[in-house]
C-alpha cells in the first residue's frame, strides 16, 4: 500500500477546514497589545445582552443625540411664551447735549404796542421784539438707563408650528437611532455569542482529529516497522506530513477561538484584555415557523428606517410650513419699563422722563424679497417630495430583504439537515476505515481521506446551524421587534 504525500482530495479537504474555521466575524474582534494579564469570564447569552445594553459604548453616543434633538425642540418651543430682558447700560459723552434756541424777532399784530424799558434812555414803546439766539443745555454728560423688555408673537404665519414640527421628527428620527443601535449591538452579541462557539467547536473538531490522525500514524509506523511490508516508510512520511500540516490547522483554530471570545467581550463594552467564554457547548437549532406576510406587516410597525423615515416625512412637512410662513404677516405686542439716571433736571432730564413705561402693538407685512421665499417653499416642497418616493424605495426594500432572508432560512434548514445525515455517514465511514486499516483491508490514504471528511462534514454542520441562527438575529434586526421583547422580559 501506497500514499502519495498531500494528495489532492486530501488538500482540498484540508483547505475546506481552513475556510470553515475562519472568525465568523474578524472585523468585530477586538485589538490591542498581546502583553498584560488576561481575564476570562464565562456567560450565557443573557448575561451577555444584558452587558452589552449595559456598558456598550454606542449607547451613550446615541442617547446624547436624543438630548440634542430634545433641546433643539424645547427651543423651538420657546417661539410660544413672551420673551422679557433687562437691560442696562452707563453712558458717558464728551460734552453736555444741548440744542441752539434759534435768534427770533417777534412783532405785534395790528400795530399795536407794547412798553420796553431801555436803560439810559427810559420806556419806549414799539410794536416788534426780537429774542436773541440762546444755548440750552439738554442733560448732563453722565447717565445710567435700566428698562425691562418684553415682547409677544400673537401671530406668525404658522413659523412656530412648523419649527415644532421639525424638532419633534427630529427628536422621534433620534429615538429610533437609539432604537437602531439597540438592535445592532444584540444582533452582534447574538452572532458572536455563537461565533464563540462555533469556534470553539471547530476546535474540538480539529483537536479530535489531530488525536485520531496521530493515532492512524503511530499505527502505520508500526505496521511498515513490523508489518509484511504492504505499508512503507513513504506512507508513514505522507501520513506524517499530513498530520503536521494539521497540527498548524489546529493552532489557528486555537487562535480563532480565543479571538471570537475576545470580540465578543469587545462588543459587551470590557476592556481590551477581557475575553467572554461562552456557557453553551453546542448551538441551538429551532426552525423558523413565521410567514413572510406578518414578518413584513411587522417591519413596517417596527422596523426603526421604517420609523425614521416617517418621522423625517413630518420634520420636512414642518419644514415647508415654516417656508410658507414668510408669506404671511406677523403681529406682536411690545413693551417697556424704563429708568433714567442723570444729575441734570432740566432740559430732557425731567423727572416726567426719567421714568415710565410704553406698550405697543406691531405688525410685519411681507411685501416683496426678491422671490426669496417662493424659493424656500419650493425647496421644502421638494424635500418632501424626494422623502416620499425614497419611503416608497424603502417599502420595497424591506420587503425584498425580508424574502432574501426568509428564502436563505428555509435553505438553511435544508442544509442543516443534509449536513447532520452527512456528519453521521462520515462518522460511521471514519470509523469503518479505521477498523479496516487495522486489518490491512484498506491503503493508508482512505483512512486519511474518512478522517479528514469526518472533520470536514462536522464543520460543514456545525457552520450551518450558524448561519441558521445568524440569519435569524438577522431577521430580528430587520423586524425590528428584538429590543420589544427583552422589554417586555
Amino acid at each position: 500500500m501506497k500514499i502519495r504525500p498531500l494528495s489532492f482530495p486530501a488538500m482540498t479537504i484540508l483547505f475546506c477546514l481552513v475556510v470553515l474555521a475562519a472568525p465568523p466575524d474578524p472585523t468585530a474582534a477586538a485589538t490591542g497589545s498581546p502583553d498584560g494579564e488576561m481575564v476570562v469570564h464565562t456567560a450565557d447569552l443573557e448575561t451577555c445582552l444584558e452587558a452589552a445594553l449595559e456598558n456598550n459604548r454606542r449607547r451613550p453616543a446615541s442617547r446624547y443625540a436624543v438630548e440634542m434633538a430634545e433641546a433643539q425642540h424645547r427651543q423651538a418651543l420657546a417661539g410660544y411664551w413672551p420673551q422679557i430682558s433687562l437691560q442696562g447700560g452707563y453712558q458717558l459723552l464728551d460734552q453736555d447735549p444741548n440744542y441752539i434756541f434759534p435768534a427770533y424777532n417777534f412783532t405785534l399784530p395790528m400795530g399795536g404796542t407794547i412798553p420796553i424799558t431801555i436803560p439810559g434812555v427810559g420806556t419806549v414803546p414799539t410794536n416788534a421784539i426780537t429774542i436773541p439766539e440762546q444755548d440750552i443745555k439738554l442733560m448732563d454728560k453722565e447717565s445710567f438707563r435700566a428698562s425691562v423688555q418684553g415682547s409677544w408673537l400673537l401671530y406668525d404665519g404658522g413659523m412656530r408650528k412648523g419649527l415644532r414640527e421639525q424638532t419633534e421628527g427630529l427628536v422621534d428620527m433620534m429615538q429610533q437611532e437609539v432604537r437602531r443601535t439597540d438592535l445592532e449591538i444584540m444582533d452582534s452579541v447574538k452572532r458572536l455569542y455563537h461565533g464563540a462557539v462555533l469556534a470553539a467547536q471547530l476546535h474540538q473538531v480539529g483537536k479530535d482529529t489531530l488525536a485520531r490522525m496521530e493515532a492512524t500514524l503511530n499505527l502505520t509506523e508500526t505496521m511498515y516497522k513490523e508489518g509484511s511490508g504492504t505499508v512503507k516508510k513513504t506512507d508513514w512520511l505522507g501520513n506524517k506530513v499530513m498530520v503536521e500540516s494539521l497540527r498548524s490547522m489546529v493552532a489557528s483554530l486555537e487562535k480563532n477561538e480565543l479571538m471570537a471570545q475576545a470580540a465578543l467581550a469587545n462588543t459587551m463594552g470590557l476592556p481590551w484584555h477581557a475575553s467572554v467564554r461562552p456557557v453553551d457547548q453546542e448551538m441551538p437549532f429551532t426552525p423558523f415557523a413565521e410567514q413572510l406576510d406578518g414578518l413584513v406587516g411587522t417591519a413596517y410597525r417596527f422596523n426603526p428606517d421604517w420609523a425614521k423615515i416617517e418621522a423625517g416625512i413630518r420634520a420636512a412637512e414642518g419644514s415647508l410650513r415654516t417656508a410658507h410662513s414668510g408669506h404671511l404677516p406677523k403681529l406682536a405686542v411690545t413693551g417697556e419699563l424704563f429708568r433714567w439716571w442723570n444729575d441734570y433736571d432740566a432740559g430732557m432730564a425731567t423727572d416726567r422722563n426719567k421714568k415710565g413705561w410704553s406698550v405697543g402693538v406691531g405688525m410685519e407685512i411681507p411685501i416683496f424679497s426678491g422671490f426669496l421665499t417662493q424659493g424656500r417653499v419650493a425647496e421644502a416642497r421638494a424635500r418632501v417630495a424626494k422623502i416620499k418616493e425614497e419611503q416608497f424605495l424603502l417599502q420595497e426594500g424591506i420587503g425584498l430583504q425580508l424574502r432574501d432572508i426568509f428564502l436563505s432560512l428555509g435553505a438553511a434548514e435544508k442544509s442543516h439537515q443534509a449536513t447532520l445525515e452527512a456528519m453521521d455517514a462520515a462518522v460511521e465511514n471514519r470509523d469503518l476505515n479505521t477498523r479496516a486499516y487495522q486489518h490491512s483491508l484498506v491503503e493508508t490514504e482512505e483512512v486519511i481521506r474518512a478522517q479528514l471528511m469526518e472533520a470536514l462534514m462536522s464543520a460543514q454542520h456545525y457552520r450551518a446551524r450558524y448561519d441558521h441562527i445568524a440569519l435569524q438575529s438577522r431577521m430580528n434586526l430587520v423586524v425590528g421587534t428584538e429590543v420589544l421583547k427583552k422589554l417586555e422580559e
